[in-house]
C-alpha cells in the first residue's frame, strides 16, 4: 500500500475511494484554495505526493513540491479527472 498526500482539488472523496480500491491510502489533503495557505511539514508516513493542478494556487504547489524534494518524496502532477489520475497512478505504484 502506498501512502499519499494530495494537494489541490475540491471534494475529493470519490477520488479517495477509487484510490483505496487501487491500494493507495490518502494520508492528508490540502485543498489549495486559500492564497495564504502554507505547509509546515509533510506527514512522515507519506510516500508519494500527488498535486492536482486544477484547483491549487501556484504558491502552495511550489511549497509542497519543495518540501517533498527535501524529503526525497516523489511528486506527481495530474488533472482532477480519474483518467488523468489513473495514468499517474501507474507511475505512483512503481515509485
Amino acid at each position: 500500500m502506498k501512502y499519499l498526500l494530495i494537494a489541490g482539488g475540491d471534494r475529493i472523496e470519490p477520488i479517495v475511494a477509487r484510490l483505496a480500491q487501487e491500494g493507495v491510502k490518502v494520508i492528508s489533503h490540502l485543498d489549495g484554495r486559500k492564497p495564504k495557505m502554507t505547509v509546515k511539514e509533510i506527514p512522515c508516513k507519506v510516500e508519494v505526493v500527488l498535486i492536482l493542478t486544477d484547483y491549487i494556487n501556484h504558491n502552495l504547489s511550489t511549497i509542497v513540491k519543495r518540501k517533498a524534494q527535501e524529503k526525497a518524496i516523489p511528486v506527481f502532477f495530474s488533472k482532477r479527472s480519474w483518467t488523468s489520475i489513473s495514468c499517474e497512478l501507474k507511475k505512483i505504484m512503481t515509485a
